[in-house]
Protein backbone atom coordinates (compact mmCIF):
# COMPACT_ATOMS: atom_id res chain seq x y z
CA UNK A 1 0.00 0.00 0.00
CA UNK A 2 1.61 3.62 -0.74
CA UNK A 3 2.26 5.90 1.85
CA UNK A 4 2.28 9.46 1.21
CA UNK A 5 3.96 12.26 3.20
CA UNK A 6 2.88 15.71 2.88
CA UNK A 7 2.33 19.05 4.70
CA UNK A 8 -0.38 19.14 7.03
CA UNK A 9 -3.02 21.85 6.44
CA UNK A 10 -5.66 23.80 9.22
CA UNK A 11 -8.45 21.38 7.64
CA UNK A 12 -6.38 18.28 8.59
CA UNK A 13 -6.70 19.50 12.49
CA UNK A 14 -9.96 17.77 13.39
CA UNK A 15 -8.48 14.54 11.73
CA UNK A 16 -5.14 14.53 14.27
CA UNK A 17 -7.15 15.79 17.20
CA UNK A 18 -8.61 12.17 16.82
CA UNK A 19 -5.27 10.18 15.94
CA UNK A 20 -3.23 12.13 18.66
CA UNK A 21 -5.53 10.71 21.76
CA UNK A 22 -5.54 6.98 19.71
CA UNK A 23 -1.80 6.89 19.15
CA UNK A 24 -0.88 7.97 22.66
CA UNK A 25 -3.10 6.05 24.44
CA UNK A 26 -2.12 2.47 22.14
CA UNK A 27 1.33 3.22 21.94
CA UNK A 28 2.13 4.29 25.39
CA UNK A 29 0.99 1.08 26.90
CA UNK A 30 4.04 -0.44 28.70
CA UNK A 31 5.59 2.65 28.87
CA UNK A 32 3.51 4.85 30.79
CA UNK A 33 0.52 4.39 33.52
CA UNK A 34 -2.82 5.12 32.02
CA UNK A 35 -3.06 8.06 34.17
CA UNK A 36 0.43 9.31 32.53
CA UNK A 37 -1.22 9.34 29.16
CA UNK A 38 -4.59 10.64 30.18
CA UNK A 39 -2.91 13.63 31.73
CA UNK A 40 -0.73 14.27 29.18
CA UNK A 41 -3.24 14.26 26.37
CA UNK A 42 -5.33 17.08 28.72
CA UNK A 43 -1.98 18.93 28.99
CA UNK A 44 0.95 18.77 26.36
CA UNK A 45 -0.52 16.22 23.42
CA UNK A 46 -2.09 18.46 21.11
CA UNK A 47 -1.89 20.15 17.68
CA UNK A 48 0.39 22.77 17.77
CA UNK A 49 -1.25 25.46 15.13
CA UNK A 50 2.05 27.20 15.16
CA UNK A 51 3.83 24.19 13.32
CA UNK A 52 1.16 24.13 10.58
CA UNK A 53 1.13 27.87 10.01
CA UNK A 54 4.69 27.43 9.60
CA UNK A 55 4.34 24.84 7.12
CA UNK A 56 6.82 22.62 9.36
CA UNK A 57 4.41 19.46 10.06
CA UNK A 58 3.36 16.65 7.97
CA UNK A 59 0.78 14.17 7.86
CA UNK A 60 1.15 10.50 6.30
CA UNK A 61 -1.67 9.42 4.10
CA UNK A 62 -2.85 5.69 2.93
CA UNK A 63 -5.38 5.65 0.79
CA UNK A 64 -7.06 9.24 1.64
CA UNK A 65 -6.41 8.57 5.53
CA UNK A 66 -4.26 10.62 7.70
CA UNK A 67 -2.30 7.40 9.23
CA UNK A 68 0.63 9.35 11.02
CA UNK A 69 2.00 13.09 11.76
CA UNK A 70 4.92 14.66 12.76
CA UNK A 71 6.94 17.90 11.99
CA UNK A 72 9.66 19.91 13.05
CA UNK A 73 9.76 23.58 14.44
CA UNK A 74 12.26 26.84 13.68
CA UNK A 75 10.73 28.29 16.98
CA UNK A 76 11.73 27.89 20.46
CA UNK A 77 9.42 25.31 21.94
CA UNK A 78 10.15 21.64 22.56
CA UNK A 79 7.32 19.79 23.03
CA UNK A 80 3.43 20.48 23.83
CA UNK A 81 0.15 21.22 21.58
CA UNK A 82 -1.47 24.62 21.61
CA UNK A 83 -3.03 23.80 25.20
CA UNK A 84 0.67 24.78 26.73
CA UNK A 85 0.65 28.14 24.77
CA UNK A 86 0.52 31.44 26.45
CA UNK A 87 2.43 33.56 24.15
CA UNK A 88 4.08 34.18 21.06
CA UNK A 89 7.07 31.32 20.34
CA UNK A 90 10.35 32.70 19.56
CA UNK A 91 12.06 31.93 16.02
CA UNK A 92 15.22 29.81 16.76
CA UNK A 93 18.99 30.91 15.02
CA UNK A 94 19.90 28.28 12.66
CA UNK A 95 23.39 29.26 12.79
CA UNK A 96 23.34 28.94 16.49
CA UNK A 97 20.54 26.66 18.00
CA UNK A 98 19.34 23.21 17.12
CA UNK A 99 15.95 22.88 14.85
CA UNK A 100 12.81 21.14 17.11
CA UNK A 101 11.55 17.34 16.03
CA UNK A 102 8.16 17.64 17.54
CA UNK A 103 4.54 15.86 18.32
CA UNK A 104 4.75 12.70 16.44
CA UNK A 105 2.00 10.38 16.67
CA UNK A 106 0.92 7.20 14.46
CA UNK A 107 -2.24 5.27 14.07
CA UNK A 108 -1.72 2.04 16.31
CA UNK A 109 -2.58 0.40 13.25
CA UNK A 110 -0.06 1.85 11.48
CA UNK A 111 2.98 1.39 13.84
CA UNK A 112 6.08 0.13 13.11
CA UNK A 113 5.70 0.73 9.01
CA UNK A 114 8.37 3.11 8.52
CA UNK A 115 6.16 6.00 8.70
CA UNK A 116 7.97 7.43 11.47
CA UNK A 117 11.31 7.29 9.84
CA UNK A 118 10.07 9.26 6.99
CA UNK A 119 8.29 11.95 8.40
CA UNK A 120 11.75 12.34 10.41
CA UNK A 121 13.41 12.22 7.11
CA UNK A 122 11.12 14.80 5.82
CA UNK A 123 11.87 17.46 8.75
CA UNK A 124 15.32 16.51 8.67
CA UNK A 125 15.86 17.53 4.51
CA UNK A 126 13.81 20.58 5.52
CA UNK A 127 15.12 21.74 8.33
CA UNK A 128 18.75 21.49 6.47
CA UNK A 129 17.40 23.45 3.69
CA UNK A 130 16.20 26.45 6.23
CA UNK A 131 20.06 26.53 7.27
CA UNK A 132 19.82 24.05 10.54
CA UNK A 133 22.73 21.63 10.99
CA UNK A 134 21.45 20.24 14.32
CA UNK A 135 18.14 18.79 15.51
CA UNK A 136 16.81 18.67 19.42
CA UNK A 137 13.54 16.65 20.82
CA UNK A 138 12.03 15.75 23.85
CA UNK A 139 11.01 12.17 23.51
CA UNK A 140 8.64 10.21 25.25
CA UNK A 141 10.05 6.75 26.30
CA UNK A 142 7.50 5.34 23.78
CA UNK A 143 9.02 7.14 21.38
CA UNK A 144 13.18 6.98 21.98
CA UNK A 145 13.82 3.89 20.32
CA UNK A 146 12.67 5.05 16.63
CA UNK A 147 14.84 8.79 17.81
CA UNK A 148 17.61 6.38 18.87
CA UNK A 149 17.12 4.48 15.38
CA UNK A 150 17.09 7.32 13.06
CA UNK A 151 20.65 8.76 15.21
CA UNK A 152 19.24 10.37 17.78
CA UNK A 153 21.10 10.66 21.42
CA UNK A 154 19.88 10.84 25.01
CA UNK A 155 21.78 13.85 26.55
CA UNK A 156 19.24 14.19 29.56
CA UNK A 157 16.38 12.86 31.03
CA UNK A 158 13.81 15.11 32.46
CA UNK A 159 10.15 15.00 34.05
CA UNK A 160 7.56 16.90 32.75
CA UNK A 161 5.21 17.69 35.84
CA UNK A 162 1.88 18.34 34.50
CA UNK A 163 -1.40 20.36 35.38
CA UNK A 164 -3.15 17.46 37.96
CA UNK A 165 0.50 16.83 39.47
CA UNK A 166 1.24 13.21 37.51
CA UNK A 167 4.89 13.49 36.15
CA UNK A 168 5.26 12.49 32.65
CA UNK A 169 9.16 10.93 32.10
CA UNK A 170 11.02 12.01 28.64
CA UNK A 171 14.32 12.01 27.23
CA UNK A 172 16.04 15.06 25.52
CA UNK A 173 17.34 14.17 22.24
CA UNK A 174 20.11 15.60 19.81
CA UNK A 175 21.19 14.64 16.44
CA UNK A 176 23.76 16.14 14.16
CA UNK A 177 23.08 16.76 10.65
CA UNK A 178 25.11 15.71 7.39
Amino acid sequence: MEISIRVAVMDDVPTLKELIPLSARELSKGYYAPEQVESAIQYIFGVDTQLLRDKTYYVAEANGEIVGCGGWSKRKTLYGGDQMKEEADPLLDPKEDAGRIRAFFIHPNWARKGIGRRIIQACEDAAVADGFTKMELGATLPGEPLYAAMGYEVTDRFEILMGNGTVLPCAHMKKELT
